[in-house]
């Protein structure tokens, strides 16, 4: 309470406070989460977010524990259901902004189902995935995202099978925002978060973030001897009329293919031109975005507004009355 209280003294005041929680930051040094949530608290301090109109969504695994360290409204869920309930949020409450951390495995293996139907719908939503080929939190098994016969230390044996690309998945199923960063280019990142927070649709950073414990291989100097800065070779990732759309998306999903040693980084595809998933409700309810769902009124003093006998006579054309048999 005082800490919002101080908040709110300081936007009037025209000032800015940062992000960070008093929470220990525990996980390992040089672990590449540090630097996503720095470029986080960053971003979101540089868009002037007000930290209640904020809510940061994740699931299981080291970067679960994001919502803890970020001074904004938290949601910790279960494993591979980040985006489910993200999807909740945003939808009962159009007018927050909504963010999704995740990692690799969590989103791209058992959530990702949750993570197409997110690009289905372009609900206005980002999602960052802590993409360390591992899953760090139960000691190194291979990832969705590591290449088939690829060995880290952890592993007994190369892995067997065949990596998932996040950004083509991602392009193939209508995210409207994709883009790549490094997590140890704080600066870079922050910025693609704050595009991200500000495109209308839904949006996906994968994130190359270095696990220093499990992953041996791609390690922080192994990324930065590859990757590149798109924007520095003169890349144009907007749709600006919906005829481009055809040619940007497959330019995007080919240059997604491109891995070893060249690593293109920055956003590959953005098309403001399509609606999102709240546009097309609210063109059926003119009331939802003035009136959403977890706004409206659906008790008085604990008693619901609508009980037995109003659902009677609202649905009373279409009960089906049977007759009891003694």
């Amino acid at each position: 309470m005082l800490r919002a209280a101080a908040w709110r003294r300081c936007l009037t005041m025209g000032l800015r406070l940062d992000y960070k929680t008093d929470l220990w930051v525990d996980w390992c040094p040089g672990c590449g989460n540090f630097g996503i949530l720095t470029a986080m608290q960053k971003a979101l301090a540089e868009l002037g977010l007000k930290p209640w109109e904020v809510v940061i969504v994740s699931g299981i695994g080291c970067s679960g524990k994001t919502p803890h360290f970020i001074y904004a409204n938290g949601v910790h869920t279960l494993h591979g259901r980040a985006i489910p309930f993200a999807t909740g949020v945003k939808l009962a409450r159009p007018d927050l902004t909504v963010i999704v951390d995740g990692g690799d495995g969590d989103l791209l293996g058992i959530g990702a189902g949750h993570f197409v139907a997110l690009g289905r719908r372009n609900l206005d939503i980002t999602v960052i995935i802590h993409d360390n080929q591992v899953y760090g939190l139960t000691k190194g098994q291979a990832s969705p995202t590591l290449p088939a016969g690829v060995k880290t230390k952890a592993l007994p044996k190369p892995n067997l099978q065949d990596a998932v690309n996040p950004l083509a998945l991602a392009l193939s199923s209508g995210y409207t925002f994709v883009a790549r960063a490094f997590a140890m280019d704080v600066e870079h990142l922050k910025e693609i978060i704050k595009a991200a927070v500000k495109h209308r649709g839904s949006a996906l950073i994968d994130v190359l973030q270095p696990c220093v414990t499990y992953n041996d291989l791609y390690t922080t100097p192994w990324y930065r001897k590859r990757v590149y800065k798109l924007e520095d070779e003169g890349w144009d990732p907007v749709v600006r009329d919906p005829s481009e759309r055809p040619v940007k998306l497959a330019r995007a999903i080919e240059k997604a293919q491109e891995w070893g040693d060249r690593i293109p980084v920055g956003i590959f595809y953005q098309d403001p031109t399509r609606d999102t998933l709240e546009d097309r409700i609210a063109s059926r309810i003119p009331s939802y975005r003035s009136l959403p769902p977890a706004l409206q009124r659906i008790d008085s003093n604990g008693t619901p507004i609508v009980g037995e006998r109003e659902l009677k006579a609202i649905f009373r054309d279409r009960l089906i009355r049977v007759k009891k048999h003694h």
